[in-house]
């Protein structure tokens, strides 16, 4: 079962479910706000997208605008992004779409569906 973590009230969370949904795709709700993700998660998750560490930052946040981090981050080691990542999960990209052999971080549509033909 995919896992699904959103923050409800993000536009492009509700338009990720709705193509979810629209496709028949079977997934488990997280609410990212309220169960934040923990540091074992997000290094397991980090692991399996092959992303850089610093696609998991919400850059358009408002917490992450106050903490300067877009100055911070370059600075800052895997394990203190992670551990920092892990304090609040409106910190995160949002939506993730977790399965067994991949992580999604953020919606782009033709990425989903390419992802899900698999």
């Amino acid at each position: 079962m995919l896992k699904f973590i959103c923050y409800p009230k993000c536009t492009t969370c509700q338009k990720a479910k709705k193509w979810l949904d629209d496709n028949g795709i079977e997934y488990e709700l997280r609410d990212i706000k309220t169960d934040n993700p923990t540091l074992d998660e997000l290094a397991l998750w980090y692991e399996k997208s092959g992303l850089p560490l610093k696609k998991f930052f919400n850059t358009s946040g408002l917490l992450y605008k106050s903490m300067e981090l877009k100055d911070k981050l370059p600075g800052m080691s895997e394990e203190e992004m992670l551990q920092l990542l892990s304090t609040d999960g409106m910190l995160v990209k949002r939506p993730l779409l977790i399965g067994e052999e991949f992580v999604l971080v953020g919606f782009k549509e033709a990425e989903w569906t390419e992802r899900m033909k698999k």
